[in-house]
């Protein structure tokens, strides 16, 4: 049963995209019921019930777990205390209106108001990064992540580690990290991979663009698998702790402030945001992903 339901229902000439009960009915004649009731009571035997989906990407990445691996490498060299540190970055959008979750409410018909406003939703980026060993986070909001405020914020990463050998940038594939001019900026790169870049760009940085030989290496996670980027989790504490249903609907520059001092306050609940984003044992990381690939680490 669960063979025939988890089919698309067009592959038994049903002109729908989800399964009915009577649709299920005709596609299994050999259940010998096709009544509605009766298809029902069945599914319920079989424990089988109609649930809500869950939205889902599988990372088409043919290196998926040789990048996974990339990471550990680094990640446990880093631990040893040498010169390297490891940094998840990643970028967020945030809005001014707020997004939509529970609150609490008295039982019946009336529900928590998540208030738009009256004015445009406006929107503001943030760019940070987090150690995955420490558990600081560095962060720059800017209107938008162009090119100069991309390299600006790994010129903060410097400044940061002023000591590190190596900066170790774990990132998405978002073809913006692989620009000729924030590329320019950093020490010669070494991929195994290849990059998403995009056609229409130059092949050499423009003569402006900065070279500062800053000690950072990129390293890639597999394409659309942002679910192996523990910073991801950062962005779900700040939506849950501030951004859904909060009460800045038409305060715009109040609601970045408060965007900017989660991220600032953020840094002394280091231990507490390691154990929320997965990084407690940062050894232990995508041991899931190798143990369903019968990978021994």
């Amino acid at each position: 049963m669960l063979h025939v339901i988890h089919q698309d229902p067009h592959q038994h000439a049903e002109r729908r995209s989800r399964w009915t009960l009577a649709a299920i009915g005709r596609a299994c004649p050999w259940l010998g019921v096709r009544l509605p009731s009766s298809v029902w009571y069945l599914l319920d035997r079989l424990d089988i019930h109609y649930k809500r989906a869950r939205a889902h990407v599988h990372s088409p990445d043919p290196n998926y777990l040789p990048k996974l691996q990339s990471v550990r490498v680094h990640l446990q060299q880093a631990m040893l205390g040498g010169g390297d540190v490891v940094l998840f970055e990643d970028e967020f959008t945030f809005y001014r209106q707020p997004s939509l979750a529970q609150a609490w409410e008295r039982a019946g018909h009336e529900q928590t108001l998540a208030e738009l406003g009256h004015r445009p939703n406006r929107h503001s980026r943030l760019v940070a990064a987090l150690n995955a060993v420490s558990g600081q986070v560095h962060c720059r909001q800017a209107d938008a992540i162009t090119l100069q405020e991309l390299v600006r914020f790994y010129q903060g990463l410097r400044e940061a580690y002023p000591e590190a050998e190596t900066i170790w940038l774990v990132q998405d594939n978002w073809p913006w990290h692989f620009h000729p001019d924030v590329l320019a900026a950093l020490q010669e790169q070494v991929y195994p991979w290849p990059l998403a870049r995009m056609p229409s760009w130059p092949k050499e940085p423009r003569p402006n663009a900065p070279r500062l030989q800053l000690p950072i290496r990129l390293v890639l996670l597999p394409t659309y698998a942002s679910w192996t980027n523990p910073i991801e989790k950062l962005w779900r504490l700040l939506r849950q702790e501030l951004l859904h249903v909060h009460h800045f609907e038409d305060q715009w520059e109040q609601l970045k402030q408060a965007v900017n001092q989660f991220m600032d306050q953020i840094q002394y609940r280091a231990e507490e945001l390691r154990r929320y984003v997965g990084l407690t044992d940062p050894t232990r990381l995508y041991q899931t992903a190798f143990q369903k690939a019968g990978i021994t680490l």
